[in-house]
């Protein structure tokens, strides 16, 4: 394989203290302390809206569903064929994988141009990278062996921290991106010396219907709302575009800080909150969806619901 390297320059992280507000568990060991207590939560998560409703009405909770992203698809069939011409002609040792969405994405585009075959067995043959476990999942699916895997929470840092092992100064480096560019990622790979390539093959647009998402800001400034959660930090950067749209941006940030239990999946959608002066009261110590409902939980659990909601309800 490859020697140790020099190590990767290191996405900036925040401390542990800096990153959890207050920490939970989030096992599930025992669903009847686990109760959210009738909570009206606000969930801006798309793709997984239903599945994250339901957790959060199994956990005796409200949901309120307001997709703050849309995953839409670009115009990349060229690239593609491009990349497996080069991927067959041992043009690359690494392929980096950020998402299972990218991975799917990438699957599918090649299938349509009569390339999946090429694509499979060429991705056979190098040293496959994985940020998180849905890009792993849907590789072994595909029976495409997963070289190196980052460990939880599964940021850039991580990433880069499993990168260091490798070699990669003047190797081949493809970079499959999710729905915008890493750019701490890129420009580390090419601080190490990676002939790098990058691969967008779907892109974060605002909702075409925001009329949901403003009517979340509303319901967040008027107390209408005990908790936020948060599973990606697009859905944090486009709330604050639309209550910035709203001239409501300020009284978002004093709503979410005084009154609402602000819920952060992982690190990644911590700091982001953070750069808009928001310190999330609750991130799980697993960063998945199901974890991150039963911290919820616990916290409502040990210091009950806002006052906002107990003088309404």
């Amino acid at each position: 394989m490859y020697s140790k390297a020099v190590r990767l320059p290191m996405a900036r992280t925040i401390s542990k203290a800096d990153r959890h507000g207050c920490t939970f568990s989030g096992e599930n060991k025992n669903m009847s302390t686990n109760n959210l207590r009738g909570a009206r939560v606000a969930l801006l998560e798309a793709r997984m809206s239903g599945e994250l409703a339901n957790l959060v009405r199994r956990h005796g909770g409200e949901p309120y569903c307001a997709p703050a992203v849309r995953e839409s698809p670009l115009e990349c069939r060229e690239e593609v064929a491009a990349f497996i011409n080069k991927l067959t002609h041992g043009a690359f040792q690494v392929v980096i994988f950020l998402t299972g969405v990218g991975v799917k994405a990438l699957l599918r585009e090649a299938e349509q141009i009569g390339r999946l075959a090429d694509l499979l067995a060429a991705l056979k043959n190098v040293t496959t990278v994985c940020r998180g476990p849905k890009p792993v999942a849907v590789l072994k699916q595909n029976a495409i062996p997963v070289s190196v895997t980052a460990r939880e929470p599964h940021t850039t840092a991580e990433l880069l921290e499993a990168l260091a092992d490798l070699d990669l100064k003047d190797k081949g480096v493809a970079l499959l991106h999710y729905g915008e560019r890493n750019t701490v990622l890129t420009e580390a790979l090419r601080t190490c010396g990676a002939r790098l390539d990058e691969l967008c093959l779907y892109e974060w647009l605002m909702p075409e219907e925001t009329g949901p998402l403003k009517d979340i800001v509303k319901r967040i400034i008027n107390g209408q709302v005990d908790a936020i959660a948060f599973t990606s930090q697009i859905q944090i950067r486009h709330l604050f575009q639309i209550a910035g749209d709203m001239g409501q941006a300020a009284e978002l940030i004093q709503a979410l800080n005084d009154r609402i239990i602000v819920t952060s999946v992982g690190p990644t959608c911590t700091a982001t909150l953070q750069g808009f002066g928001i310190t999330p009261r609750v991130v799980p110590e697993h960063p998945k969806m199901g974890p991150m409902v039963v911290a919820l939980a616990q916290y409502i659990e040990q210091n009950g619901l806002p006052r906002s909601s107990i003088s309404s309800g």
